[in-house]
C-alpha cells in the first residue's frame, strides 16, 4: 500500500455547497481536473474554474429528473479500478478509461425531510442512490481513492490540501473511509427507522453527535452521550453533565411531564428517584413543600419546575447544594442569583417529547420496549371497596400514582395534599418498601393520619394496607391482579379503608 498518491481528477456532486468553494479553488490551483453534475457543476462554473459534465464522461445524460445522473461503468470504473493491479488496468485501458482518485459527494437530506414533516412522496425522493454508491465505491478503494463523504469533512479536507497539496497518505484515505462508512451506516438505518415505523424487528441505533464525559458511573469507568442534548435544554451556566447527572435529568424530565399542564409542580431527585415532590398554587410553596420532604437527600439533588423560576423561588433555591436546576425559563433576576454559584449546571427545558422507545444493554444483546406513557385518571379507576375515596383522596391517589411509575421498585408512596411525604424505593419486599416510607416520613415530622398510599404492583397479603391502617393511612391505590386481592379488599371493608384498582402495573427497574 503506497504511503502516498497524488489526486489528478475528481468527481464532485453535492447537495449542500456551503463551504465547497475553497476546496474547488484550492483543487484547481494544483491542477486538479474537476466532473461534476447538474447544480454542483453549475455552482463551479460560476466560480470561474474548468468543470467537466458527467455526461461528457459517459455519454449518457442525466434521466429520470435526475435520479440517474452518475450510475455507469465509466464513472465507477474509475473509481474502484485497483492501479497496482493489472486486469484492471487492462480493462480501464481497453474501456478507454480515466481513474478518478477524489470523491466529494454529500447526501439527500432525508433525515430532515422526515422531521419537517413532508408527505410520503417528498420524503421517499431524498433516498439518496447516486450519492450513497459513490460513498461506498470510493470508501472501498480507499487504497487509491479520497472519499469526502459531508459537508463535517470539509474543513479537514481542506486544510490536507493547503497543508500538503493535492495528494493524501494511506492513513489518510483510511480515516476517510470511514468517516464515509459511518456516513452510509447512519443514512440506511434513518431510511429503515422510517420505513419500520416504531416496529422492533431488529434493532438498529445510529447517533451522529456525541460528547465523552469526564467519567462514566464511577472515575475509573469511561463514559460519553450520544445523542443532541440540545434539542431538548439550553444550557444557561454551569460544569458540563456528568453521567450521573445525565442519568437523573432523564428520570427528573420524565417525572415532570407528569405534571406538564398542572398547577405550579416542584420536584427533587436523588440517584433517579424523587425525595421531594409538591404541587401547589404558587411555585415557591411548591418548592418550600417539597423540599420539606427529604431536606437531607435534596442536598447534591436535581431540581426541576413546570413553571419560570421567578426571584422569590430562586432565593430560596440559592441556598440549597443542587447538581443541576431545570425549569422553562427563569426570570432575567433570579438567573442572575442562581449564577452565583460557579458549577451549578442551569437548563432551561424546551417543549420536545421524548423517545417512545426504551433501550438498555443487557447481557450480551439489548432489550427494548415502549416508554411507560400509561398515566390514570379518576375516569379509569376501579373502587374494590365499600366506601369511595373522597374526591380529595382520588386527587392524591393519581397524584401519588404518578409518583410510582417514576420510582424503583419495589416502591411504596405515601402522599398527603398534593405532596410527597416520603417514598420506599428499590426493595426486595413490599412490605420493606412501606416499612421505609414510613420511618421517613416519621423521620421528618409528618402526621400519616389522611395519607394516601400507592404501590407500583399488588399486593399479595394483606400486610401492607394493615400495616398502613394502623398508621392512619386509609386510601390506597394498586394495579390489582394477584389471586389473593380478595384478602386486602376484605381488610379494607372491615377497617372502613377505600381502595381502587388501576389494573396498571408500573415495575421500573
Amino acid at each position: 500500500m503506497s504511503a502516498t498518491k497524488p489526486i489528478q481528477r475528481a468527481l464532485i456532486s453535492v447537495f449542500y455547497k456551503e463551504g465547497l468553494g475553497p476546496i474547488v479553488e484550492a483543487l484547481h490551483a494544483n491542477n486538479v481536473e474537476i466532473l461534476s453534475t447538474g447544480g454542483t457543476l453549475a455552482f463551479i462554473s460560476e466560480l470561474g474554474i474548468p468543470v467537466t459534465p458527467v455526461e461528457n464522461i459517459t455519454n449518457f445524460p442525466e434521466i429520470l429528473g435526475g435520479r440517474v445522473k452518475t450510475l455507469h461503468p465509466a464513472i465507477f470504473g474509475g473509481i474502484l479500478n485497483r492501479r497496482d493491479y493489472t486486469p484492471d488496468q487492462v480493462h480501464m485501458a481497453e474501456h478507454k478509461l480515466s481513474s478518478i482518485d477524489l470523491v466529494i459527494v454529500d447526501l439527500y437530506p432525508f433525515e430532515e425531510t422526515v422531521a419537517s414533516g413532508a408527505d410520503h412522496a417528498s420524503i421517499i425522493e431524498k433516498i439518496d442512490i447516486g450519492g450513497i454508491s459513490l460513498i461506498r465505491a470510493a470508501a472501498k478503494n480507499y487504497n487509491d481513492v479520497v472519499i469526502i463523504p459531508s459537508v463535517k469533512q470539509y474543513p479537514s479536507f481542506l486544510e490536507l490540501l493547503q497543508q500538503q497539496g493535492a495528494q493524501t497518505t494511506a492513513s489518510q484515505r483510511k480515516a476517510y473511509a470511514a468517516e464515509a462508512f459511518h456516513v452510509s451506516s447512519h443514512y440506511d438505518t434513518m431510511i429503515n427507522a422510517y420505513f419500520m415505523d416504531g416496529q422492533t424487528n431488529y434493532l438498529k441505533i445510529s447517533e451522529e453527535q456525541s460528547s465523552p464525559l469526564r467519567y462514566g458511573e464511577n472515575p475509573h469507568q469511561n463514559g460519553a452521550f450520544f445523542g443532541n442534548l440540545d434539542e431538548l435544554f439550553t444550557k444557561l451556566h454551569g460544569k458540563e453533565l456528568s453521567y450521573n447527572n445525565l442519568l437523573d435529568v432523564d428520570a427528573a424530565v420524565r417525572l415532570m411531564n407528569e405534571f406538564k399542564d398542572c398547577a405550579p409542580t416542584f420536584a427533587i431527585l436523588k440517584h433517579n428517584n424523587a425525595c421531594g415532590l409538591a404541587t401547589r398554587p404558587t411555585l415557591i410553596e411548591a418548592y418550600k413543600a417539597a423540599l420539606e420532604a427529604d431536606p437531607v437527600s435534596a442536598f447534591g439533588g436535581i431540581l426541576i419546575a413546570n413553571q419560570q423560576v421567578e426571584l422569590d423561588s430562586a432565593t430560596l433555591i440559592n441556598d440549597l447544594f443542587c447538581e443541576v436546576l431545570i425549569a422553562p425559563g427563569y426570570a432575567p433576576d433570579a438567573l442572575e442569583l442562581l449564577q452565583s454559584k460557579k458549577n451549578r449546571i442551569i437548563l432551561v427545558q424546551k417543549d420536545l417529547e421524548l423517545p417512545k422507545t426504551l433501550v438498555r444493554s443487557a447481557l450480551n444483546g439489548y432489550l427494548v420496549q415502549d416508554a411507560d406513557l400509561a398515566t390514570e385518571s379518576a375516569q379509569q379507576l376501579e373502587v374494590k371497596t365499600k366506601l369511595a375515596p373522597t374526591s380529595q383522596e382520588i386527587e392524591d391517589l393519581l397524584f401519588a400514582n404518578k409518583l410510582v411509575k417514576h420510582t424503583k421498585s419495589n416502591t411504596i408512596i405515601l402522599a398527603k395534599n398534593g405532596r410527597l411525604l416520603a417514598s420506599g424505593t428499590g426493595q426486595t419486599s413490599r412490605v420493606d418498601a412501606l416499612k421505609q416510607a414510613i420511618h421517613k416520613a416519621k423521620s421528618f415530622g409528618f402526621d400519616l393520619n389522611g395519607a394516601v398510599m400507592a404501590s407500583d404492583a399488588f399486593f399479595p397479603f394483606p400486610d401492607c394496607v394493615e400495616i398502613a391502617h394502623n398508621e392512619g393511612i386509609d386510601a390506597v391505590i394498586q394495579p390489582g391482579g394477584s389471586i389473593k386481592d380478595e384478602l386486602s379488599i376484605t381488610y379494607c371493608d372491615a377497617n372502613q379503608m377505600r381502595m381502587v384498582f388501576t389494573g396498571i402495573r408500573h415495575f421500573k427497574h
